[in-house]
This record gives structure tokens, sequence and C-alpha cells, in this order.
């Protein structure tokens, strides 16, 4: 990874909303919307509706599957000069400090792999892959999962609104950036 890696947490209204469509898992879409260069986390609270054609997972694209959400925290990560297994250690990273501020929270969360569960509901998506210039990482924690394909819960269910999903995304990433730094 080259540099120090920055997020942004774009808060965005109900007249400007994001849809995570899996479209936005390219290089140089957090530049395009913070015009911050280098390394960056983009985080965002919006709906999510990524059809089979734009799964990045090959299995999942071939068992036509697809991902849907009425309300997700969306992390899109984009970070220069490193490898594919770097960016899935970075992907696991993260995810280890979302479940561990979650049980900080009161929310039993278990993790199975790059996936959040609560009970034996889904509360998150993963991805990690690469781009002719970057490695790239998107993560989805449910707020409002209804339309998920799968059996899912979202934080709106367990007694978060939108206030507290924002600033978890800020904890989140300044945990998560300082723990690169030290590293």
């Amino acid at each position: 990874m080259t540099g120090p890696v920055q997020f942004r947490v774009l808060e965005k209204t109900a007249s400007d909303p994001i849809t995570y469509t899996g479209k936005e898992l390219r290089p140089h879409w957090g530049l395009e919307k913070t015009g911050v260069y280098g390394s960056l986390l983009t985080a965002f609270v919006g709906s999510c509706e990524v059809p089979t054609a734009h799964l990045v997972d090959l299995e999942d694209r071939l068992a036509c599957d697809m991902i849907r959400a009425g309300s997700m925290l969306h992390i899109l990560g984009e970070f220069f000069g490193t490898t594919l297994e770097a960016g899935v250690l970075y992907q696991r990273l993260l995810i280890v400090w979302a479940e561990r501020l979650l049980r900080e929270a009161g929310i039993a969360v278990a993790r199975s792999g790059d996936d959040l569960f609560f009970e034996d509901r889904k509360l998150s998506v993963s991805i990690a892959t690469v781009s002719p210039v970057s490695v790239l990482i998107h993560w989805g924690l449910n707020i409002d999962p209804a339309g998920a394909p799968v059996k899912a819960v979202g934080l709106n269910h367990l007694g978060w609104g939108n206030a507290e999903v924002l600033a978890f995304a800020k904890k989140l990433l300044t945990h998560y950036i300082g723990e690169l730094e030290e590293i």
C-alpha cells in the first residue's frame, strides 16, 4: 500500500441518495465522489441493488444470485500499490474491527469468513477484487434488509437509526485506519 489511507463519510440526503449497484466497485470511484487522491475508504448509507451481471464473485454470478437491501452502510475501499492477497487481509481486518465494535455496542454478532451474522441471519456482505490499478473492497452492513434474497437482519431491527450507523462508521474507520498505520 502506497501512502496513508484516508476516509470520508458521505452524508447524503433523501434528495441525493446513493444506491450501491456494484458498478461503484471500480477504480477512482472514491476520488470522483470526494476529491481525495490515494488509498481511500468511502462510507455512505444507501440502498443496495446488485443484479447478477454486476456481481464480482464468479460463483455467485454463475448461481444467478443477486444482492438487495432497503438500506445498508456501504464502505468502499481502494488501495494502491498492493496485491489481492493483501486486499483480502485489509477486508478481513475491517470485518474483525466491525465485529469488535458491534459487540462492544451490545450486538452479539458472529463472524464467518468475511460475513457477520446476528443469530442465524446475515448482517453483512463483502467482496475484494483487483482492478488494473488498485485493490478494491466493498463491505455492506444491513440497516434495513428489505428485499434481501437470504435470511437477513438489519441494524434498524436492533434499535439503531441512521445517526447511530454514521457514528459507528466514523468510529470503525478511525480504528481501522489506526490499525493500518500501526502495521
